[in-house]
């Protein structure tokens, strides 16, 4: 096998192969959340940097699909209206993904961990802010400003993206529409990146390419049963998955 697949036993990568698998149908059932789970599970197997990089392709390629499914006019909307988020998030993720390989591994680890769980929490506990439609170019900035810095370090800009969009209200199919914009422009960043900080390597991508076939089949499969379960509840236990991931991935960083 090509590159660190060489170096994986064949346990992880059945193991790396079913934890894209879960983070594809989730993804495909609630509009989030891939990297939460890629790099919960993955960087509980392996190293942080790898773990990193493996998650870099599988989102990149689903959110694409998320992004284009109610065409690309919808899409361009959709960059139009989030432009200045889109816009700081970008230089910060640019910025802050050049220190990744200068960050302790420990300190790689809480950084990760810390945003997952308090983005759990804080939604399992029901907490939902709202805000005006108008007047919070202030409060888009600074979110934008946070998601970028926590996705440069982590690949994990969802949570105060999520946040943000139900604190404006916005409409359900909408918002995974919207999602799939953001994050798809966020991975491309995201990708080109960690190219220049080195995560994503020669060797590195072979790992996420091997992610790409079962993330994207785990996102068919959510979405073919997106409409038959109780969504809210499924979500519901899905939080409650990602705050134990957070939070095993956080006593590692303590340990």
């Amino acid at each position: 096998m090509p590159g660190v697949l060489a170096e994986l036993s064949p346990v992880l990568l059945v193991a790396a192969t079913a934890i894209a698998l879960l983070a594809g149908v989730i993804k495909g059932l609630v509009g989030f959340a891939m990297p939460m789970v890629l790099i919960s599970g993955l960087g509980s197997l392996i190293a942080p940097e790898l773990a990193l990089a493996g998650l870099i392709l599988p989102t990149l390629v689903t959110n694409g699909f998320q992004a284009l499914a109610q065409g690309p006019r919808a899409a361009v909307a959709s960059v139009r209206k989030f432009r200045v988020f889109l816009l700081v998030g970008l230089v910060m993720m640019l910025g802050s993904a050049q220190l990744v390989a200068r960050v302790p591994g420990d300190v790689l680890l809480l950084m990760i961990g810390a945003p997952i769980t308090l983005f759990a929490v804080i939604q399992v506990m029901g907490w939902q802010p709202r805000v005006a439609g108008e007047g919070h170019r202030r409060l888009e900035i600074g979110i934008g400003a946070l998601a970028g810095l926590i996705g440069g370090f982590s690949g994990i800009w969802g949570p105060p993206t999520v946040a943000y969009l139900t604190a404006l209200g916005t409409e359900k199919h909408e918002q995974i529409r919207v999602q799939g914009v953001i994050y798809g422009l966020g991975a491309v960043a995201l990708a080109v990146a960690h190219i220049g900080s080195g995560v994503l390597n020669g060797a590195s991508v072979w790992l996420s390419l091997w992610l790409v076939p079962p993330a994207l089949l785990g996102m068919w499969l959510g979405g073919r049963v997106r409409n038959r379960i109780d969504q809210r509840a499924f979500r519901r236990a899905t939080l409650l998955v990602l705050l134990l991931a957070g939070l095993n991935i956080v006593r590692r960083a303590l340990t």
